[in-house]
């Protein structure tokens, strides 16, 4: 990324923030909506107002994913970009590590004997 889309990046995690704050947007999930079923992101809005409001256990009740896989693919892609794309096998089986942590964690937390991955009701 070229510095200027990095001010861009900055500039919507900030509107964003102001608006989960203030309560101004509530993203459904068309997924649960038609299947019943918690996606691996539901959660993630209500994850990251919690984290905002400085209360990081519900955050992390909410969507636990956020925390994991999202660094860690920031991570890889970031590696990825200072090596000039030199292990880029590793860096495929890493992005293949993490989709298959995704879809388990997707299973898992619609699973009963796993409820406490499940979002907290809004």
């Amino acid at each position: 990324m070229k510095r200027k889309d990095y001010i861009i990046f900055i500039i919507v995690l900030i509107v964003m923030a102001i608006l989960v704050l203030n309560e101004r947007i509530a993203i459904p999930c068309i997924f649960n909506k038609v299947t019943g079923l918690y996606c691996p992101g539901c959660g993630i809005t209500r994850a990251i107002k919690s984290l905002l409001s400085g209360d990081i256990q519900t955050s992390f009740r909410n969507n636990i994913l956020l925390y994991t896989v999202i660094p860690l693919l920031f991570i890889a892609m970031s590696l990825d970009r200072i090596t000039k794309h030199k292990y880029k096998k590793i860096y495929n089986i890493i992005l293949i590590i993490l989709l298959v942590i995704t879809i388990g964690y997707a299973i898992l937390r619609n699973l009963p004997m796993f409820w406490y991955l499940t979002p907290i009701p809004a």
